[in-house]
């Protein structure tokens, strides 16, 4: 893979992705001693521990105004001043003003969970391959559930792949009651397509938090947070039980790129068209948290 393209819905047109640490995550995935590097040492928890561990030290507040220069980030939205930031981890989940992300109000719709680019299946029974057409992850391994499993077989799923320049914090896309999350112990594989284009299997097998959630106009709501390389941590900050409104925030990701997945029940939601179109051509989508993604049936 030579470059990323992915559409931007609020552009209108497809662009190419700036990849922080492109040298590297090309070398790692894409040269024999770099795929070496990765079995021995960058997949396991201890190096994104590491990782964690310098993204907290207060010498890294130096990297965030460059960080921000560089990708163009707009410093108006957070609720802190750069400046206030006391490591590049705090700057990495930062919070963002209310109004920075409206939730769409419409009652049938459900909304984007997070800032990234997105992949859409309608139909789980049907999918012919994400960023590659016939490469698939398994879903029971995904969900290392037989009874989920089984229910969401045939149903809708949405991949939602977040950059290390992205807000990085997770939200409910849908009113409902969260049950407990279920935690699934994995390596740390990178979710850049690039490494994902090597293999696809990687997103049902990394670190993973699945979360079900029940609501009235969507059946059960399966929400799962996935790490990555130099994401060692992924933290939940919903109350379990109690009714989530949508947009409400759900947790948030520590350092590094990540994703997350969403699943339907069969026959649930109707994606919107443009997220559709772009899938099928297995080209990611880029749209905010709050935005709309979909209609109940």
């Amino acid at each position: 893979m030579d470059k990323i393209v992915y559409y931007d819905r609020y552009r209108d047109e497809a662009c190419v992705e700036k990849v922080y640490g492109d040298k590297a995550l090309r070398w790692t995935y894409q040269t024999l001693g770099g795929r070496i590097s990765l079995n021995v040492l960058v997949k396991r928890a201890l190096f994104s521990h590491w990782y964690g561990w310098k993204m907290d030290r207060a010498d890294t507040r130096k990297k965030i105004l460059p960080f921000v220069q560089e990708f163009e980030l707009d410093a108006t939205e957070f609720v802190r001043d750069v400046d206030d930031f006391a490591n590049f981890n705090e700057f990495f989940f930062r919070e963002l003003k209310p109004d920075a992300r409206p939730i769409d109000p419409t009652a049938s719709s459900v909304v984007f969970p997070a800032d990234g680019r997105h992949l859409c299946v309608p139909d789980l029974s049907r999918c012919d391959g994400l960023f590659v057409k016939g490469e698939m992850f398994n879903l029971g391994t995904l969900l290392d559930n037989q009874r989920l499993t089984d229910r969401y077989a045939n149903g809708s799923l949405l991949l939602s792949r977040l950059c290390p320049v992205d807000y990085h914090r997770f939200h409910f896309p849908v009113a409902g009651v969260p049950g407990a999350t279920r935690l699934i112990n994995g390596p740390l594989y990178s979710v850049n397509p690039i490494a994902l284009c090597q293999n696809i299997h990687i997103l049902a097998k990394n670190k993973r938090c699945v979360t079900e959630v029940q609501t009235e106009s969507f059946g059960n709501v399966l929400m799962i947070e996935v790490g990555a390389t130099c994401v060692g941590s992924i933290c939940q900050t919903y109350a379990e039980g109690v009714m989530a409104t949508k947009g409400s925030e759900k947790g948030y990701f520590r350092f590094g790129g990540s994703s997350t997945i969403m699943i339907f029940e069969s026959g649930r939601i109707q994606f919107d068209q443009d997220l559709v179109d772009n899938s099928l051509q297995h080209r990611e989508l880029y749209a905010k948290v709050g935005d709309h993604m979909g209609t109940s049936i």
